[in-house]
């Protein structure tokens, strides 16, 4: 992506503000994202236990990063479990079909 194609965008977390360069179609993308890291540097901020900006920062970074990998997890056993379903009922369905082939 060239200089071109990119704008600069500002943001801010915990009052500092940071300037991002992003291809004009992600920006509100961007500032959907700045905005809820916000919010959870906030309560981190917020609960006393985590001081320094640094520090609060990687704390967000590692619970969203955590709840990821949590969502990924239930959505991949969610899916296996369909998967596992539609097996068994396909198994069932050609149990049926030999069956009634059987009897004719």
């Amino acid at each position: 992506m060239s200089q071109s194609e990119s704008q600069a965008v500002s943001i801010k977390l915990l009052d500092k503000e940071y300037s991002f360069n992003c291809p004009p179609d992600a920006e509100a993308e961007l500032l959907a994202s700045a905005d809820f890291l916000n919010e959870k540097m906030k309560e981190i901020r917020k609960s006393g236990r985590v001081l320094g900006l640094e520090r609060i920062a990687v704390m967000a970074a590692l619970n969203l990063a955590h709840e990821l990998l949590q969502s990924k997890q239930s959505h991949n056993s969610g899916v296996e479990e369909r998967l596992n379903h539609l097996g068994h009922k396909i198994d069932q369905a050609l149990l049926d079909m030999n069956q009634q082939n059987e009897t004719n």
